[in-house]
């Protein structure tokens, strides 16, 4: 069984979504603020965070950012449920740490089949799927244990992140266009932003330089 933990400071979605969920065969768990979702999640280890972004004392965000510095809850899935759209939000809901949006208002079939969609991606391997260490340049991944090395460093990432270096890293060369990137790692059923690639793009560069991925203008991108 599925374990979901959901953040809320509203009681009645709380209800609303574990009703649901509980019903479509998931064990949940709720706290109503940012800091009781970190120590519930410390305790429970849910496959699926669910948070709200605007939360009182702890927003979503600084709570995505506490619980990815906690190295038991580094692969979790977290997804943040919000009435917001802008993209100003889901760029700092991704550069936290997130991996997707669930947008309010939500019938309950349809964030039952949101969920599914998100449990069910599961890591990113190399083309063959059989092999667990991706090698490219200065990077080598781990995708069985979630890990990187960068110079023979660890380098932690978010999962998103994770799933999109070691797309890239699976067959240095290849040129993956942005619509299979899209499709890959973060799924038909899940709308996201025009600019979701790019921020975690960016993000990755950050922490291994400007030389590992280069942009095909107008198509996609590559590991070098």
């Amino acid at each position: 069984m599925k374990k979901i933990l959901l953040v809320d400071d509203e009681s009645d979605i709380l209800d609303f979504l574990s009703y649901n969920l509980e019903n479509a065969g998931y064990e949940v768990r709720v706290a109503q603020n940012g800091l009781e979702g970190v120590k519930v999640a410390q305790e429970f280890l849910p496959d699926l965070i669910i948070l709200d972004m605007m939360m009182p004392e702890m927003d979503g965000i600084e709570t995505c950012e506490r619980i990815r510095e906690n190295e038991a809850l580094k692969s979790v899935l977290i997804a943040f449920l919000t009435a917001r759209g802008e993209d100003y939000s889901q760029i700092a809901g991704f550069d936290a740490g997130a991996d997707d949006y669930i947008l309010k208002p939500l019938k309950p079939k349809v964030l039952v089949s949101r969920v599914k969609a998100l449990l069910k991606r599961g890591g990113i391997s190399n083309k063959e799927g059989s092999e667990s260490i991706i090698k490219a340049g200065r990077v080598e991944i781990n995708t069985k244990h979630h890990s990187v090395l960068f110079d023979g460093g660890e380098v932690a990432l978010p999962r998103k992140e994770f799933k999109l270096l070691s797309l890239l890293c699976s067959d240095p060369g290849t040129v993956y266009k942005r619509e299979e990137i899209m499709d890959k790692i973060w799924g038909t059923e899940v709308i996201v932003g025009d600019r979701t690639i790019d921020v975690h793009i960016r993000k990755l560069r950050e922490k291994f330089g400007d030389d590992l991925i280069t942009t095909i203008k107008g198509v996609g991108y590559k590991c070098n």
